[in-house]
C-alpha cells in the first residue's frame, strides 16, 4: 500500500469523493468561525481547502506523513503551516487548536487509538476531535467497494480493506472511547460522484493509489484483464453515478 503518489493521481482516484465529503464532514463536525483547526492526514488538501474556506488560512494547520502530499498541499496553500508528520506524533504543543479532524485517515493509522489520543492532546479541553472513514464493513458502501466485490468474486479468500480499523458500524466510536474522548457522537455521511463511462471509473485504479491501486498493480496482465472484465459486468453502461457512505465520529478533548 502506498500514498507516496502524486496529488493528481490521488485526486483522480479519490478526490471526486473526498472533496464533497469534506464539505459534509466540516458541517457535521461543527466547524465555526473563529476556531483554529488542524487537518490530520491532509493528503493533497481536500479537507484543508474547506477549512481554509470556512476559517481563513491563518486559522488552519495540517499534517501528513507522505512527502509528496505535503509538497502538493504546500504548493496549493502557500504560507499555510503544513508539516510532514504522522497522527501518532503531532508536532504541536498541548491545547494548540480548537478542532482536530481526520478525514479518511484513521483506518490507515499505525495505532488509531494513539492517533486519536494525540489529536485530543493538541486540542484545547472541551474542543472537538472528529474523524470519518468509509464504510468498509459488511455491506460496504465505500467508493472502492465495487472493486473489492469483483476481487472477491475472482479470489474469494482475499480480504481487501474490510478488516481495517474503524470501517465497520460503531468501530470509530469504540476507538474514540478508547482514546479517552468525551461526549462521543457518531453518524454517517453520503456523497455521490458521476462517471462518464466505465473507463472513467476504471482508470484511477491503475494509478497505484492505496490498497486498491496496489492490488491492481500487483496483478499480471491476465489477472488485470479478468478483474477489469468482472468490474464492467457489475457496472451499468455510462453515464452513471456512484454513492459512497462514510462513518463519522466526534467527541470532546
Amino acid at each position: 500500500m502506498s500514498f507516496n503518489v502524486s496529488a493528481d493521481a490521488y485526486g483522480r482516484f479519490m478526490g471526486r469523493f473526498s472533496e464533497p465529503l469534506a464539505v459534509e464532514f466540516a458541517e457535521w463536525s461543527g466547524v465555526a468561525d473563529g476556531q483554529q483547526a488542524l487537518d490530520v492526514g491532509c493528503g493533497p488538501g481536500a479537507l484543508t481547502a474547506r477549512l481554509v474556506e470556512l476559517l481563513g488560512a491563518d486559522q488552519v494547520r495540517a499534517v501528513d506523513p507522505s512527502p509528496s502530499f505535503v509538497a502538493a498541499a504546500r504548493a496549493r496553500f502557500p504560507g499555510l503551516d503544513i508539516a510532514e508528520a504522522s497522527a501518532e506524533s503531532l508536532p504541536l504543543p498541548d491545547a494548540a487548536v480548537d478542532l482536530a479532524m481526520a478525514q479518511l485517515v484513521v483506518h490507515f493509522m499505525t495505532d488509531p487509538v494513539a492517533g486519536l489520543r494525540e489529536m485530543a492532546r493538541v486540542t484545547r479541553p472541551g474542543g472537538t476531535v472528529a474523524a470519518c472513514v468509509w464504510d468498509l464493513g459488511p455491506g460496504a458502501r465505500a467508493p472502492i467497494s465495487l472493486l473489492w466485490r469483483a476481487v472477491h468474486d475472482l479470489d474469494p479468500g482475499f480480504v481487501g480493506e474490510a478488516e481495517l480499523p474503524g470501517g465497520g458500524r460503531g468501530e470509530l466510536a469504540e476507538l474514540a472511547a478508547a482514546a479517552g474522548l468525551a461526549d462521543i457522537r457518531d453518524g454517517e455521511l453520503t456523497v455521490t460522484s458521476a462517471f462518464a463511462d466505465f473507463d472513467d471509473w476504471w482508470e484511477p485504479y491503475t494509478l497505484g493509489v492505496g490498497p486498491a491501486g496496489a492490488y491492481v498493480a500487483g496483478l499480471d496482465q491476465q489477472g488485470r484483464d479478468q478483474l477489469r472484465a468482472r468490474c464492467r459486468e457489475l457496472l451499468p453502461a455510462g453515464p452513471f453515478e456512484i454513492s459512497a457512505t462514510a462513518w463519522c465520529v466526534r467527541g470532546r478533548a
